[in-house]
Parts: C-alpha cells; sequence; structure tokens
C-alpha cells in the first residue's frame, strides 16, 4: 500500500490572490489573518467517480458496409470462466500470475505466512500469528493501542512479499503492517525504524490503512466500495478476486454477445480496444492500478480517460528526484510518462506479456527489439526514426563483461529501489546515466549506486573521458538542470522555467509539474504560458494551467480564462476549473457560463459525496457548502471528518474557525487545547492556536505556540514565515529579520519571505541589505510585478 501523511491544507487560491499590480508593501500580521480566515481549507484530496462509457479514440466503421458500427447497450460484469473457452493462450499465461493471486481468501493453500504461534515484535508492539482449525488469526494493537485477536480474511499479493488483510468490523478490511517475506521466510515490518505505532498515522488500524479504499481496487475486478455515510460502514464487492479479465477488457456481456452473433458491435462488444493504434488507450488502461494517483469516485469506467476516474500526480520533488527517476512509490506510470519511449510510441505490452506479468524475452533481448545492430524495431506501431545501428549487448556498449553486473541494460537504465521492505522497483523513465550530473545536481544514479566513495570519483571522471570524444551538439536546456535552478531559487530561474515552458518536445508530464511551479515566479510571461496550456492537448497540463492561473489571478480576472474548462471533455479539467471559479460564481461574475459552472461544481460535490469514508471528502464538502451559503451543513461534515479520521488536523483546525467565527471562540481554544494535549508535536495545531490567540489579541501568548510550530516542522516555510511577521509586529525586528534570513537560505525562492525581508531592511535603514536582496531577486526573476 502506498504511504500517505497527514499534511497541511494550503489556503484556496481565492482567500489571498497574487495580484499582478502588487508592490513591495510591508506584510503585517492582519494580512495573514485575513489570508487564513474564509474558506481557507479547500482540500483537493485524494478521493475517487466513475463516468460514463466513451471510447477514447474515434471508431472506424468497417470499410464494406456505409453504416456505423452498432453502438452497445452499457455492458455488465460476466462469471470470469466464461473467457476461458475462447481465450485459453491467454488464460494459461494468467495462471499463477501476480494479477490472478493478487487477493485470495485466508486458506492453508494461500497463506504463506507462519502462523504457527509466532511472536514478531517491532516497533514496540508485539504480534502473536496463530491458526485455529483453518482460520488465521493475529494478535496486535488494534486503533486503541491495545492488543487484541483478529482474523485474516485474505491474503494480499505472493511475492516477494505478503500482506494480510485483516476484518475489524463494519465492513472494514485493514492492511496489517507486519508482513511475510517470501524470499526470506521471515516476518518483517513494512515501517520498520519509523516509530509506527497505534498513535501514528501509518498504523495498520488507522484510515491511511483501509483496504476497501487504498488498494483493494487494483487487486480485484469489478470492484466497488459500496461506503455507507449513515451507518460508517462498507459493504463492499467485487465480481472476482485478482485481476481478471474483465479488469482491464471491461465488462464482457456484449463481447459474449457478439460471439454469438458476429455482428458490427464497436471492439467487439468491448468499450475499449486495447490494441487500438493510438497506444495511449493501453497505457491509461494499466494506469489505473500503476500509477501514483488519487480517485475520482468509486471505480472506474474502461474507456474513459484516466482522469475522469483519477487525479494522476505530477512529478513533485516530494514524488521524484529532480530529473524524474523515482523517489517514494509511485508504480511506473509517471516515469514512463517521461521517457522516449513513450514519445515513439512503445506500450506496456511491447514489453510485458499482460496475463503472465513476465517480460516477453529474457534478458536484454527486450530492448534489442529496437536498440539492435539493424537499427530498425520489430515492433509494430513504434517509431524507429532516429535509432542507431549499434551493438547495444556489447561490451564496448556496456562497459561490462557479459553476464555481469551493468551487462544488463535494466542495470544502468532502469535502476531501482526497494518498496514496502523487500520489493524491488525498476524506474521506467530509461534515463542515460551520468555521474557527473547527477553529483551536480544530487541525483540518483545508476553508476555511483554501484561505485560510491573513491570508486564513484574514479568511475565519474572515466565517464567523462568516455564522452569527451563526443562533438558537443546544441541542445536546449534540460529539463533537470533547469528544474534545479528553479526550485533553488538561483539565478536565471524564471528565464529557465519559461523557456522549458516553450520547448514544443516536452513530455506532458514535466510540463504540468513545471506548470505548478510558475507561481514561485510571477509574471506576465509566466501568466501568458499558462493561458496557453489551458488548451493543450493532454488533460493533465490543462489541470496544471487551471491551478497555477489561479494563483496568479483573483476570481473576477480569472472567470474569463478558465470558464471556457468549464465544458472541458475530462472530468479532473472540469472540476478544478469549477472549483477555482467559485469565487466568481458566488459573486455572478460568470454571466453566459454560469450554466456550465453549475454542473461543473455539481460534479465536484458528487465526487465528494462518493468519498465520504475519507475525511479530506467531508472537509471538502463542508467548505464547498460554506462558500455556497449552507451554512447549516458545515459543522456536522467537519465533525464527520474528524469521526472518520480523529488524526486529520486540517478538518480540527477548519472546525475551530468555524466555531470561532460564528462566536463560539471559547468553544475553539478549548478544541484546540484538548487536541494539543494529545497531540503536543502537531506543528499545524501549534501554528493555529498561535493565530488563534493573535486575533484574540493575545500575541505575546501566541508567540511560543508559533516558534513551536516553526521548530516542529522547518522545512515548512509557513511556520517560519507566520512567525518573522508575528515577532516584526511586536517589534523584535532583528529576530524577524533572523528567521527569514535562515528561511531564504534554505528556500531561496519564497517570494513572501523575500519581500517582506526586503521591507523590514528598508524600515530599519539597513538599505545595503535590502539592495542585495533586490538584486539577487532580480537575477531570479526579472519580471516579477512586484519589482515594477
Amino acid at each position: 500500500m502506498p504511504k500517505h501523511k497527514n499534511k497541511a491544507v494550503q489556503p484556496e487560491p481565492d482567500a489571498s490572490p497574487s495580484s499582478f499590480s502588487r508592490y513591495l508593501f510591508p506584510i503585517t500580521i492582519g494580512v495573514l489573518l485575513a489570508a487564513v480566515a474564509g474558506i481557507g481549507w479547500f482540500l483537493f484530496s485524494p478521493a475517487p467517480a466513475p463516468v460514463k462509457p466513451a471510447a477514447i479514440s474515434t471508431p472506424v466503421a468497417p470499410a464494406a458496409k456505409p453504416q456505423p458500427p452498432v453502438a452497445s447497450k452499457p455492458a455488465s460484469m460476466v462469471d470470469e470462466q466464461q473467457c476461458q473457452g475462447c481465450h485459453s493462450e491467454q488464460v494459461k499465461d494468467w495462471q499463477g500470475s501476480h494479477h490472478q493471486l493478487a487477493m485470495q481468501p485466508a486458506t492453508a493453500e494461500t497463506t504463506l505466512g507462519d502462523f504457527n504461534n509466532v511472536t514478531f515484535k517491532a516497533e514496540n508492539e508485539t504480534t502473536k500469528f496463530t491458526r485455529k482449525g483453518d482460520e488465521f488469526w493475529v494478535n496486535a494493537p488494534g486503533i486503541d493501542g491495545k492488543n487484541a485477536d483478529f482474523k485474516v480474511a485474505y491474503t494480499f499479493g505472493i511475492a516477494p512479499l505478503q500482506q494480510y488483510l485483516i476484518e475489524v468490523g463494519q465492513g472494514r478490511l485493514q492492511a496489517l503492517g507486519v508482513a511475510w517475506d517470501t524470499e526470506k521466510n521471515r516476518w518483517f515490518h513494512l515501517y520498520a525504524g519509523q516509530g509506527v505505532n497505534f498513535k501514528n498515522p501509518l498504523h495498520w488500524s488507522k484510515p491511511s490503512q483501509n483496504a476497501n479504499f487504498m488498494c483493494v481496487e487494483c487487486h480485484t475486478t469489478g470492484f466497488k466500495r459500496n461506503f455507507d455515510a449513515a451507518s460508517n460502514s462498507f459493504n463492499s464487492q467485487w465480481n472476482s478476486l485478482g485481476v481478471g479479465c474483465q479488469a482491464c477488457h471491461g465488462p464482457a456481456s456484449n463481447h459474449l454477445e457478439w460471439t454469438q452473433k458476429k455482428d458490427d458491435l464497436i471492439h467487439k462488444g468491448f468499450d475499449v480496444d486495447l490494441k487500438d493504434k493510438n497506444a495511449t488507450v493501453e497505457i491509461e488502461t494499466c494506469a489505473r492500478c500503476h500509477s501514483r494517483r488519487a480517485p475520482l469516485g468509486d471505480g472506474f469506467t474502461v474507456g474513459k480517460r484516466l482522469m475522469d476516474d483519477y487525479l494522476p500526480s505530477a512529478l513533485t520533488r516530494e514524488l521524484y528526484a529532480l530529473d524524474g527517476k523515482i523517489k517514494d512509490e509511485v508504480f511506473e506510470h509517471g516515469s514512463f510518462l517521461q521517457s522516449k519511449m513513450f514519445d515513439k510510441g512503445v506500450r506496456c505490452s511491447n514489453c510485458h506479456n499482460p496475463h503472465s506479468n513476465e517480460l516477453k524475452a529474457p534478458g536484454n533481448a527486450v530492448c534489442l527489439q529496437c536498440h539492435n545492430t539493424a537499427g530498425k524495431t520489430s515492433v509494430a506501431g513504434v517509431d524507429g526514426k532516429g535509432l542507431q545501428a549499434k551493438n547495444y549487448d556489447s561490451i564496448e556498449h556496456t562497459r561490462h563483461a557479459m553476464g555481469q553486473p551493468g551487462s544488463q541494460c535494466v542495470d544502468c537504465h532502469m535502476p531501482g529501489k526497494f518498496y514496502m521492505g523487500n520489493d524491488f522497483r525498476h524506474d521506467h523513465s530509461f534515463s542515460i546515466p551520468n555521474p557527473e550530473r547527477a553529483q551536480k545536481l544530487g541525483t540518483p544514479d545508476a553508476c555511483l549506486t554501484c561505485h560510491q566513495g573513491k570508486a564513484g570519483d574514479k568511475v565519474t571522471a572515466q565517464f567523462k573521458l568516455w564522452n569527451a570524444s563526443a562533438s558537443p551538439a546544441q541542445q536546449a536546456p534540460r529539463y533537470d538542470e533547469s528544474l534545479w535552478l528553479i526550485r533553488n531559487g538561483q539565478p536565471g530561474a524564471a528565464d529557465a522555467l519559461y523557456q522549458q515552458l516553450q520547448r514544443s518536445n516536452l513530455p506532458p508530464i514535466q510540463r504540468a509539474t513545471l506548470l505548478a511551479e510558475l507561481p514561485l515566479y510571477p509574471s506576465e510571461q509566466a501568466l501568458k504560458l499558462a493561458t496557453q496550456d489551458l488548451k493543450h492537448p493532454e488533460p493533465q497540463v490543462r489541470d496544471s494551467a487551471v491551478r497555477a492561473i489561479s494563483a496568479f489571478l483573483p476570481p473576477p480576472e480569472r472567470a474569463p480564462l478558465l470558464a471556457p474548462l468549464l465544458n472541458d471533455p475530462v472530468k479532473a479539467v472540469r472540476i478544478v476549473a469549477a472549483r477555482d471559479l467559485l469565487g466568481a460564481a458566488r459573486n455572478n461574475g460568470l454571466g453566459a457560463a454560469q450554466a456550465s459552472w453549475n454542473a461543473a461544481i455539481a460534479e465536484y460535490e458528487a465526487v465528494q459525496k462518493s468519498l465520504l469514508e475519507r475525511a479530506e471528502a467531508n472537509l471538502n464538502l463542508a467548505m464547498l457548502y460554506q462558500a455556497s451559503g449552507r451554512s447549516a451543513e458545515v459543522e456536522p461534515l467537519l465533525r464527520s471528518a474528524l469521526q472518520r479520521d480523529p488524526d486529520f488536523y486540517p478538518a480540527l483546525v477548519t472546525l475551530a474557525q468555524w466555531l470561532e467565527a460564528n462566536g463560539r471562540a471559547t468553544e475553539a481554544q478549548k478544541l484546540l487545547d484538548d487536541s494539543l494535549k494529545q497531540h503536543p508535536d502537531a506543528a499545524l495545531l501549534q501554528h493555529t492556536r498561535g493565530l488563534s490567540l493573535i486575533r484574540a489579541g493575545q500575541s505575546a501568548d501566541a508567540m511560543s505556540y508559533l516558534r513551536k510550530a516553526a521548530q516542529l516542522e522547518p522545512e515548512n516555510a509557513q511556520y517560519g514565515y507566520v512567525l518573522a511577521v508575528a515577532l516584526h509586529e511586536s517589534g523584535k525586528v532583528d529576530e524577524a529579520c533572523a528567521i527569514l534570513e535562515s528561511l531564504l537560505k534554505v528556500q531561496p525562492a519564497n517570494r513572501n519571505a523575500r519581500l517582506s525581508l526586503i521591507q523590514y531592511y528598508l524600515d530599519s535603514g539597513q538599505e545595503p541589505k535590502a539592495q542585495v536582496l533586490l538584486q539577487g531577486w532580480k537575477k531570479m526573476n526579472m519580471g516579477d510585478p512586484a519589482l515594477k
């Protein structure tokens, strides 16, 4: 299961708009409080949403018949065994595969772990594994920290580890944090050394490990969570355990009818043709499970775009290294979208047998389908332009003896990482190693992974010699080198960002990632680039462009740009546009687009309602209703959010702010104080308590809370920044400047901190220091409107 952390929610863009007419001005506590109040906690949460069938590609009628193909009626799931009669070869491959055995009832045949009264201790908790007849049981600390007996309902996976799903009541299945290593035949903790006990959000008993939401969809076929908000329970159902035929091809009832009639049904009765000339059809089918993404509903509809059902992650700094290599657990899709392979039309099934999950050829033979001495690809549908005729299997290319580590293509071009303790995953961006560049950027590198210390220095020098003879071709600035400038606030950062976004051959996922960096470097050119990408053919780029524009412009000014996106063909884009036009809509600023906004915001509301098992969705709805004037529904939803997940601090903070804004300040302060007694190390709670004291006119008392928040999470720039502003307001100018100076050393691109520090220097007669900062700012982003 992927790791999810409880993160503070950032204010909605229209709470503190970045105006293009803004000049240098002192930031005050009053300004900060205005930015935090109101609709400040609008999460676009990891939450799921189905859509009605429609093929990604346009179907073409058979040439022999002038009439269009017969449209199929909505298909339904059938018994998977009905597929086996006609597709015996595929079934043979599938039998025993990781797909088939992804989830099974816990029986003596399927359960691989040692349940013979074995005790395992880790993270200051004791877990005991036993059998009761044919049943498998675990004695472990539950959500209250007390050991209890829990029945194992299902096994999850088969190699290199096997997890176990535990029944805990109300239809909930939880993924145990202790797993079985099938290679070393031992128990191990998935979060060893991370202090994951029953108080930690990553504990097996917590919402982040709820398998109904987090896991089962990708380990079954035809899964529906079926959460009932009124009873706070699940009635989850699936068509079959394991990843079967219909998980990828879609419901097969119409296909079975087609086999009898052989009529003109589109795609022989399926809603999607995985062999479509457009590789995106297959790739996005695989990406529904092989990507880091947030769901937009309960289940998915085969044949729609990925972003009709999910919101995939961009290449964020938390998930990927600067050069796009895998960092956190992101699966394969995000890496592959960056590759030249993807750009040339390579699809998953060119390398992998989708039924057996095995490679289609042993060793380097998979790669040699295209990279060979003939310089031609043998793979249909792949663009072979630019392939070199070369012996890629030779020692002259690999620089390693055949059969030795380093001689395989994957060793150098698909380095990987271990996740979940022992599961090695290969990076699918197919990068070219360059130890010299990796040392400069601090990125992972295949060469330096094997050759460390002095050996690494030696191989770096040798690598330079090998490449010295290559003629230096004139190339556009590299994405990773530009991103290093951008994220580190270096001179030329804005120009590097703008130059990358003007590249026509930039992979869409990299473009979406760079658009997310634009708000750090506002300018007329930045706004123009984001506006152009509102019409980009890829929905992930359009989605990121909407968010960038919302960070630049207040609601009235963003409305003309975003309104057309309310009718976007892809759901994720429609609903983010609707959300970011909420301020304009409530002020009747959409004109003729109001009807489209009503429809899109209804979709957004439906998405959240489909995810009410999640605290995030309850919070989203509360904020939507607050902004829509449905005040009576706000507090119940905030309390439901905390019922779903008591550790979801954004909901607690929002509830405290709601109570305070509605004349219940004493109740709000008690809520925060009680929560801080239970969670003294929650930086967001400390920060919020400090701000509430400032609003109450108790600035002196607030300082200890603001300091504590900044100490607990020094990487969170907002905490340090607010503390500095509060100190300046209380007359402690030198201390405020010192905090901002420290903050800018770590985050040179922090625009608010730089602007405030310049103003503080000017106010205190330290103009030379202000000039140094100002000149550095100009080198970073000469076009910033605040510099005019």
